[in-house]
């Protein structure tokens, strides 16, 4: 039997981090972080820590919770509703289920605790200079030089840099294309540079230059050569969370238009009550609905311990576009005055966006996708 209705524990952990959001990350909030060179409020952090919702998908037997997906999409929804700039993503969602999947016991032990209770932040390194998402978009070097590794590269749109403790620096260590390795380096080790980028978003984003940066043997996360399959199983898993980032996104920009369309009066009745304005605004619900559900459905595959493969793309690619597609409507109705820094709309705008281009693009999710239909 078909059930797509949430258990009453996941609508209290709804109910719950809403109400954390609305108390300390209104909207005001998020304007204030705008291009902040840490990007995040300390005291929302805090109360997500003494929640644990921090570790909520970190494994209990390193302080986290143990939660599903289906907690995570709960989380994250209600994330992107409020567009709350967190480090959660990178480092407890990406980071820290690298360390659960491929670091040494010593690496867990250290690590992952701290980084359940918000005391550590990590964030990957990943993409660089007109490189992509594949593999072979990583041309940062590890060279091994007697008992430590020497990293050389830049990276770029590296979150929460300046906030973090350690970086997951992705770096090739062989010819083939996926000899790619993870490593831990402190930010603040020698030949680590960061200069702020600044985005579309106005989220907080680092350039990383890494150049001549020594590194032990011990911070290599994971066998040689096994980095790659780590990284990409572990952002295959997240895309479901990104996705539902976006579905919270969209909901909340749509009921921001609609209230809109019912409080603005033209020609002595509202704007809703237009049938142009109308249907713009039942195709919208519809497409919201339709991505909601394919995101509860990939969650629900993900939490079963399904094969994601095909529906976690589709369910980013589709989300974001959703979002993006919502969001361009709702400065349409909200006329001129929508892109002003006044109104929130253009908030929610810029960060649809961003949340499309970030964590596999669309290209690169419909080439997943190809490849998941296509069997190739």
């Amino acid at each position: 039997m078909l059930d797509l209705d949430f258990s009453t524990e996941q609508e209290l952990l709804r109910t719950t981090v809403r109400g954390v959001l609305e108390t300390t990350c209104p909207l005001s909030v998020v304007r204030s972080l705008e291009d902040d060179p840490l990007g995040y409020p300390p005291p929302l952090w805090q109360q997500l820590a003494s929640l644990d919702l921090i570790g909520l998908l970190l494994p209990e037997a390193h302080g986290g919770t143990g939660m599903t997906a289906l907690e995570g999409v709960v989380l994250y929804e209600e994330l992107g509703r409020a567009l709350a700039p967190t480090p959660h993503f990178v480092s407890a969602v990406l980071c820290g289920e690298v360390l659960a999947r491929a670091g040494t016991d010593e690496q867990r032990e250290r690590l992952l605790p701290s980084v359940a209770d918000g005391s550590v932040v990590l964030t990957p390194a990943w993409l660089e200079p007109d490189g992509g998402f594949g593999p072979e978009g990583v041309t940062a070097t590890a060279r091994l030089d007697g008992e430590t590794v020497v990293l050389e590269g830049t990276k770029r749109h590296v979150a929460f840099a300046a906030a973090a403790h350690r970086l997951v620096v992705l770096a090739r260590t062989g010819e083939g294309p996926t000899d790619v390795d993870l490593f831990l380096v402190d930010p603040r080790t020698e030949g680590v540079s960061l200069v702020q980028q600044y985005s579309l978003a106005s989220d907080t984003q680092y350039q990383v230059r890494l150049e001549g940066v020594r590194v032990s043997l011990a911070d290599r996360i994971g066998p040689v050569g096994s980095g790659w399959a780590t990284w990409d199983a572990v952002v295959e898993q997240a895309a479901v969370l990104a996705a539902a980032q976006a579905v919270g996104g969209a909901r909340s920009a749509l009921e921001l238009v609609v209230q809109y369309a019912k409080d603005r009066r033209q020609f002595d009745k509202p704007l809703g009550a237009f049938q142009a304005i109308a249907h713009y605004l039942a195709d919208a619900v519809t497409a919201v609905d339709g991505a909601e559900v394919l995101v509860h459905e990939a969650a629900w595959a993900a939490a079963a311990g399904r094969d994601v493969s095909a529906l976690a793309p589709m369910a980013k690619l589709v989300a974001c576009d959703v979002f993006r597609d919502v969001t361009a409507m709702a400065q349409q109705v909200f006329g001129g005055i929508g892109f002003t820094v006044e109104f929130d709309s253009q908030l929610y705008f810029r960060r649809a966006k961003q949340l499309q281009l970030s964590w596999w693009d669309t290209p690169a999710l419909e080439e997943r996708l190809a490849r998941a239909v296509l069997g190739g």
